[in-house]
């Protein structure tokens, strides 16, 4: 499986998002408006109000922000990893797309993530839309067929096909017995962690392990061992 894919060529990456307003009462006017009409959809508890399931709307590009796009890119033995974070989105995400449109504009470059083409890839592109960022020709995947887009998923390469599961990181990273920090958050948390604790460097720190498990993944569906700790460098 991937044995002729050069894992070099890959940029891996993971994303972390956040409600843009601190709650519901912080949106203005109109995106209430939104917002409560795309929750009455959301809830499957119909007693639940917009405000109930407000932690939801950062997974949707439209009411989110990203705070940080932590990178992954193996050189020989070696991991090194790299995060784009901030209050500001619009500079992270430039910083991220100049590093996109320098290093990874050619023939053979791939990006890869773990449900990358459902969430990471469109909500990147759909947010440096927002901001007013030219996309990078690696993301922007409108008029090409199939095979010229150049994305890795590692939750897509699981499935074989089967389209029925979702399947995640954490539970294939346990199955190929990866390694993880034990954290005391998880995804469900980092809205609580940015909003309510101001801590974006905790934040960081789990954007990290998480795009360092989809490159020790990669290499296990690679038959390949996997990367000692100590040849991984955050730069």
């Amino acid at each position: 499986m991937l044995k002729n894919v050069n894992i070099e060529h890959i940029l891996f990456l993971d994303i972390e998002t956040v409600p843009r307003w601190e709650n519901f009462s912080k949106m203005p006017d109109n995106f209430q408006k939104l917002w409560t009409h795309k929750a009455q959809f959301l809830a499957a508890n119909k007693e639940l109000s917009p405000e109930d399931i407000y932690d939801r709307a950062g997974i949707y590009a439209e009411f989110g922000k990203i705070i940080c796009v932590s990178v992954a890119f193996v050189k020989g033995e070696a991991i090194k990893v790299k995060s784009f974070s901030g209050d500001d989105e619009k500079n992270l995400l430039l910083d991220f797309s100049s590093l996109l449109n320098q290093y990874y504009n050619k023939e053979q470059s791939n990006l890869c993530a773990h449900n990358g083409k459902e969430f990471d890839f469109p909500y990147i592109a759909r947010r440096m839309l927002v901001n007013g960022i030219e996309i990078p020709a690696i993301l922007d995947t409108q008029s090409k067929k199939p095979w010229e887009v150049k994305f890795f998923d590692t939750m897509e390469l699981w499935k074989f096909g089967d389209y029925k599961n979702y399947t995640s990181l954490e539970l294939l990273s346990a199955l190929f017995d990866i390694p993880t920090p034990k954290d005391d958050i998880s995804g469900s948390d980092v809205a609580q962690v940015y909003w309510k604790e101001k801590d974006l460097p905790r934040i960081v720190k789990y954007c990290q392990k998480d795009v360092i498990t989809i490159v020790q993944l990669f290499r296990k569906f690679q038959n390949k061992p996997l990367i000692p700790d100590t040849a991984i460098t955050v730069i």
